[in-house]
């Protein structure tokens, strides 16, 4: 390999590791050294479509002395060990979605990250792109003066067989979670990165289309620290599906979102220049159509973490908050509505709080 470019292997060939794989060989710091799955079948492929090695064991991968930072694609509840595992080798890291899928893990593999003087970085690309930033930056301005009200309502659709297509997929154990954790987590993060921390909320989920063992649709009223309210829906059951809508309201402006494309800026004293774009589905309905470049973005931001030895731009503790978060979603919906206060405890994230062992019957 180039000595002058940051080695990287992938754990995980599944359905995103080919977008690491791209996104490792579009940075010139970067080379894509080697790739693994216990699927030999998978690493194969992966490693045949971006000409690199593959190995069918994690220890081996860490083994290599080539590798310096690795990408996580891994079933969410695996991330923890793994991560763990990199950081005790001495690899940095680039994590899908969720950290993993409790915050006692979570908070392990920060440790660990910590302990061993390596980057741990979370994957959240919608903070990549440019009409969030601008977004952020004009409430961070007040230029929508005092924040009243945050809203964003993801209504997506997942077939079966997108379900059927991984044991892991909609359980409790390796999942974590249904339409919140594994598709709405984005949402999540994107909402209270613009808004806020939030205090506290109160939530139902529920399972009402798919069968499967967790939520499909959830309902979520919030209260952020700064004194706004919100709420968030959130859900993989609608036909058909609709584009993600975010709302961010103040006392003098405000400023609408729908996928990727701000369709209102009404902010005081600025002209509304709306491009006529059209608005594309994407994974509203498609899994696989993630486009590439808030993983180009986050493997940038990496190696510069890396070479500058800064803190990567979502570093743990900041990938952390949206899991905690959904996990009082699911709290308080086990509770049956009930408030749930912010921040959680290790007792409020146990497994006996939740799932629950029975959804209702309508």
């Amino acid at each position: 390999m180039n000595n002058e470019k940051i080695g990287w292997g992938i754990i995980g060939c599944g359905v995103i590791a080919p977008l690491h794989a791209d996104a490792v060989q579009a940075n010139e710091q970067a080379e894509l050294v080697e790739v693994c799955d216990i699927v030999e079948q998978k690493a194969d492929k992966l490693a045949d479509e971006h000409d690199c090695s593959y190995v069918t064991s994690i220890e081996e991968l860490l083994a290599n002395d080539d590798i310096q930072a690795v990408s996580i694609c891994t079933p969410s509840g695996m991330h923890s060990e793994q991560a763990i595992a990199a950081a005790q080798s001495g690899k940095h890291i680039l994590c899908e979605k969720p950290l993993d899928i409790t915050l006692e893990k979570i908070d392990a593999m920060i440790e660990a990250a910590e302990t061993n003087a390596v980057k741990l970085a979370g994957v959240f690309q919608l903070r990549t792109y440019p009409s969030f930033q601008k977004v952020r930056q004009a409430v961070r301005d007040g230029k929508i003066g005092k924040l009243v009200l945050g809203e964003c309502h993801q209504k997506w659709f997942r077939a079966h067989e997108y379900y059927a297509s991984g044991d892991w997929r909609a359980t409790w154990e390796l999942d974590g979670g249904g339409a919140l954790m594994n598709q709405c987590i984005h949402s999540v993060d994107l909402l209270t990165w613009i808004m806020g921390d939030i205090a506290r909320l109160s939530s139902y989920c529920r399972r009402l289309v798919r069968n499967v063992e967790v939520e499909d649709t959830s309902v979520t009223n919030l209260e952020f620290t700064n004194g706004a309210l919100g709420s968030f829906v959130g859900t993989t059951s609608v036909t058909p599906a609709e584009n993600r809508l975010l709302e961010i309201h103040g006392d003098t402006g405000t400023i609408k979102v729908e996928s990727e494309r701000i369709t209102k800026w009404a902010v005081e004293g600025e002209e509304e220049a709306i491009e006529d774009e059209e608005v594309q589905e994407g994974t509203a309905t498609d899994p696989a159509a993630v486009a590439a470049a808030g993983h180009i973005a986050h493997v940038q931001d990496l190696c510069e973490a890396i070479i500058n030895d800064r803190e990567p731009t979502i570093p743990g503790r900041e990938a952390r908050k949206a899991v905690e978060i959904i996990k009082a979603i699911y709290l308080s919906s086990r509770l049956g509505g009930s408030t749930v206060e912010l921040p959680l405890s290790y007792e409020d994230d146990s497994p006996g709080i939740y799932p629950p062992q029975t959804w209702p019957e309508w």
